[in-house]
C-alpha cells in the first residue's frame, strides 16, 4: 500500500486543525478536522481559492439561516427551507464548493437552538482554522519544473526524429506512414506534459508563470500541424529535381529544433524554396498541376508549423534565454 504526500498533508492538517480548534475551547472542534480534510487540494492556488469562497458560502449560508430559523424555528423544515434558498444562491453566485461544508456547521445553529455572536465567530473558527491549516499543508508542493525540463527535451528529440524520416522517406508512401502513430504518440506526450504544466501554474501564488504551459501549448499546435504535413507527404510526388530542396529544409529543421531556436532561420529557408517553385515554369498537366498546388500548400503548412514557435519565442524571450543560461 502507498501512501502519497496528498493524503499525509491531509491527514496532518485534519489532526491539528482538531487539536488547534479544542486548544481553543471551541463547539464542535472535530469539524475543523473534516472542512481540512475537504480542503486540501492538488494545487496551492486551488486551496487558497476554496478557502476564500468557503469563507463567503459561510457568511451567505448564516444570513440565510438566520432568516429561516427566527421565522419558521429551529426545526428539521426550516433547515429544508434554507436549503432550498442557499443552494440555488450559492450556484449562482459560483460557490457550489461550500455548500456541504456550510451546511453542515449551519446544522450547529439547529442543535444549539439559537444564533448569537459568539456561535457565529464559533463557525467563522472552525472554518478558517480547517481552510487555514489545509493551505499551509499545500504550501509545500514538490517542484516538478525538473520533470517539465526532461518532458520538454523528450518530445523535442520525438519531432527531431520525425522531421528526420519525413526527410529521408520523400516520395515513399508506405515508410510515411507509420510516421502518423509517432504523431499520435508525441501528442499524448505533449498532452501529459501539459498537465503537468498546469499543476506547476496552479502552484504559483505570488506570480503567474504559465511559461510551461504556454510551451506546452505551442508544441501541441506544432503536432497538429505536423500531421497535416504528413497527410500532404503521403499524397505529393516530389519531383526529382526539388527532392533535395525538401529534404535538406526538413534535415536542417530537425538538425535546429529546439526550444532556444526561435524558427526565423528557418522560415528564411522555407521562403527561400517557396521562391523557387513559384520561379518553375508552368505546370502542362492537371496532374502535375494539382501536385504542385499540394506542395504549395506543404510549404504554407511548413511555415505556419516554424510562425508559431516563432511567435512563441517572441512572447517568452527573456524566459528562454533564462533556460539557455542555466543550461550552459
Amino acid at each position: 500500500m502507498k501512501i502519497g504526500l496528498r493524503t499525509v498533508k491531509t491527514a496532518f492538517s485534519a489532526a491539528v486543525s482538531i487539536v488547534l480548534a479544542s486548544g481553543l475551547g471551541l463547539l464542535n472542534p472535530a469539524s475543523a478536522g473534516i472542512i481540512s480534510v475537504l480542503s486540501v487540494t492538488a494545487t496551492k492556488r486551488s486551496s487558497f481559492l476554496t478557502g476564500i469562497y468557503r469563507l463567503l458560502s459561510l457568511a451567505l449560508a448564516t444570513g440565510i439561516a438566520f432568516l429561516c430559523f427566527y421565522i419558521l424555528g429551529f426545526t428539521p423544515w426550516a433547515f429544508g427551507i434554507y436549503l432550498l434558498l442557499f443552494i440555488p444562491a450559492a450556484v449562482s453566485l459560483n460557490l457550489s464548493d461550500g455548500i456541504v461544508v456550510s451546511s453542515v456547521l449551519v446544522t450547529h445553529y439547529l442543535i444549539a437552538g439559537y444564533i448569537t455572536w459568539e456561535l457565529i465567530a464559533n463557525e467563522f473558527l472552525l472554518m478558517i482554522i480547517g481552510v487555514g491549516m489545509a493551505l499551509l499543508m499545500n504550501l509545500y508542493m514538490p517542484d516538478v519544473e525538473k520533470r517539465l525540463k526532461e518532458d520538454q527535451e523528450v518530445i523535442e528529440a520525438v519531432f527531431r526524429k520525425i522531421l528526420h524520416d519525413m526527410a529521408m522517406y520523400l516520395n515513399e508512401n508506405q515508410k510515411e506512414r507509420s510516421l502518423f502513430a509517432r504523431c499520435d504518440d508525441l501528442k499524448s506526450l505533449i498532452n501529459e506534459g501539459q498537465d503537468w504544466a498546469k499543476n506547476h501554474a496552479e502552484n504559483q501564488l505570488l506570480s503567474k508563470d504559465s511559461y510551461y504551459l504556454d510551451y506546452f501549448t505551442m508544441r501541441r499546435i506544432q503536432s497538429t500541424i505536423l500531421k497535416d504535413m504528413l497527410r500532404l507527404l503521403e499524397r505529393v510526388i516530389v519531383e526529382p529535381e526539388q527532392v533535395k530542396n525538401i529534404q535538406e529544409l526538413l534535415a536542417y529543421t530537425s538538425q535546429t529544433f529546439s526550444e532556444a531556436n526561435d524558427g526565423r532561420e528557418i522560415l528564411d529557408r522555407i521562403r527561400a524554396v517557396y521562391e523557387i517553385y513559384r520561379e518553375k515554369p508552368l505546370p502542362v498537366s492537371r496532374k502535375e498541376f494539382e501536385n504542385r498546388a499540394e506542395l504549395f500548400q506543404f510549404l504554407q503548412l511548413f511555415y505556419s508549423f516554424i510562425e508559431v514557435k516563432e511567435e512563441f519565442a517572441k512572447d517568452n524571450l527573456n524566459k528562454i534565454n533564462g533556460n539557455n543560461r542555466e543550461e550552459g
